[in-house]
């Protein structure tokens, strides 16, 4: 009795370890599918200027971001390119953050173009929304436009990004509050001359005396998220016009030394 016994927890075992071996390599091959690599190449300047090694971690970043965030369109088909560059934007802004993940994130919901805020991307009620992330009930959602995810990957030679623009703020909501601070990246000491940084940089964008666009002058929250944008889309061009902001966010971002100055992004 008992060497039945035996037998038939050994053939359960090794049933088991063979199920969970095959699914695992499955979900793993879906996964890898996912990921078109002359995509990358062809629509992220980020992804064309790493070499060989960084292009390798830049590809397995993008895997477990698609293998653990469902990206739905609401009201348009979900393309490969789509996927490619929503991924692109979120690994972007922690590139050099080998360990995070976007747990406060679950869910992508893709919409045509710009919405309003009751989600209506169609008609002409206010649609100004080009990317946002949901808080209360829409808590770990992001509400992005296609139209504004093409836009900020084909303009090469613009500040913007709305996808990387978002990323950044979930990146800033990580310690719980969405202000403009994000306390995972900066050190106490800094905190205060980060401060000092954006109300100075918003005074100048009050008197129209700063090329960063005027959205950032809303809120400390908005300044950091376009300025996070221009620091990815056009570094050179900040650190020659705005050297000090650049370093703050290159040490916030741990951008290695060998990686500044990149005049084709970071």
């Amino acid at each position: 009795m008992k060497t039945a016994a035996i037998i038939l927890l050994v053939f359960v075992i090794v049933c088991s370890f063979y199920f969970f071996r095959r699914r695992n390599k499955t979900h793993a091959e879906a996964s890898e599918d996912l990921i078109d690599k002359s995509l990358l190449a062809k629509h992220v300047n980020f992804y064309s200027g790493l070499d060989d090694v960084g292009k390798r971690e830049f590809e397995e970043a993008v895997h477990f971001f698609l293998s653990h965030t469902r990206i739905t369109g609401v009201d348009t088909a979900v393309t490969t390119l789509d996927r490619m560059l929503i991924a692109a934007g979120a690994v972007i802004p922690i590139f050099h953050f080998k360990k995070w993940r976007y747990y406060n994130l679950r869910e992508v919901l893709l919409y045509s173009d710009a919405i309003n805020h009751n989600f209506e991307s169609k008609g002409n009620s206010d649609r100004n929304i080009l990317g946002m992330v949901g808080s209360g009930v829409y808590n770990n959602m992001m509400f992005l436009s296609k139209a504004s995810l093409h836009s900020g990957f084909e303009n090469k030679s613009d500040k913007h990004n709305t996808t990387i623009h978002e990323f950044v703020h979930l990146l800033d909501k990580a310690d719980g509050d969405t202000d403009g601070i994000p306390d995972l990246l900066i050190d106490k000491k800094y905190v205060l001359p980060w401060v000092n940084m954006i109300h100075e940089n918003m005074q100048q964008i009050a008197r129209g005396k700063s090329d960063i666009d005027s959205y950032a002058f809303t809120n400390k929250a908005e300044f950091f998220a376009v300025a996070a944008e221009y620091f990815f889309e056009q570094p050179a061009l900040l650190e020659a016009k705005h050297p000090e902001l650049f370093k703050m966010l290159a040490n916030m971002f741990e951008l290695p030394d060998t990686e500044r100055n990149n005049e084709s992004g970071l």
